[in-house]
């Protein structure tokens, strides 16, 4: 049995279906933020920035994706370049002798994926969150951020804001729907006031003596 046991487990990993993304994968408040977009955008800087911080990295540059169960992604890193980082001018830092054991992990669930864009003043961004974008990675859909980019602009501390705002979508509070529904109930509430008063101003325009 567990022989067994052993055997179905290897053979779960090596046939489970794979991928390669090319981003940087971080555990932040125990969510696996995948961060993508064009090369030299910064996602090894905000990896490095969030390091600092005490979040911790799985891999950088190139995420192998595995799809463990049917709606679980596990990744994790290349074994060569394990919990490296590379930053433009600096060249390759090692974190785990950099920072230390507790700022890397082996592997992580991937959870949402942060996506890194130029920002253009031409295009609408969501402002709001209620209409939530999804994207597909082997048959599995997560959060979808599309976060744009521009000078002056603290992304780790988005990055670290979208963590927990998935954290509280787990435990089931969505706060942009939430402000919604308080935001319709006090539109009732001004809607029936205002009838109110024209039902009042009615009747006692028809006040004859």
């Amino acid at each position: 049995m567990e022989f067994f046991h052993y055997l179905g487990d290897y053979l779960s990993n090596e046939f489970a279906p794979k991928t390669t993304v090319h981003g940087t994968l971080v555990d932040v408040y125990g969510i696996g933020v995948l961060f993508t977009g064009r090369s030299g955008i910064g996602k090894s800087e905000i990896a490095l920035d969030l390091l600092e911080r005490g979040h911790r990295l799985v891999a950088d540059d190139v995420v192998i994706i595995t799809k463990k169960a049917e709606e679980i992604l596990m990744g994790e890193g290349r074994e060569l370049a394990e919990h490296h980082l590379e930053i433009r001018g600096l060249g390759l830092i090692d974190t785990r002798s950099t920072f230390g054991i507790r700022a890397v992990r082996v592997h992580k669930r991937v959870e949402v994926e942060v996506q890194l864009v130029d920002f253009d003043p031409k295009t609408d961004y969501d402002r709001t969150g209620l209409e939530e974008q999804e994207t597909t990675i082997l048959g599995v859909k997560i959060p979808l951020v599309v976060l744009p980019i521009n000078p002056g602009k603290n992304i780790t501390v988005i990055a670290e804001t979208i963590a927990l705002n998935q954290l509280l979508k787990i435990y089931g509070h969505h706060t942009p729907k939430e402000f919604n529904k308080r935001l319709l109930a006090k539109m009732k509430e001004q809607e029936r006031k205002h009838l109110l008063e024209l039902k009042m101003r009615d009747f006692l325009d028809k006040d004859f003596e």
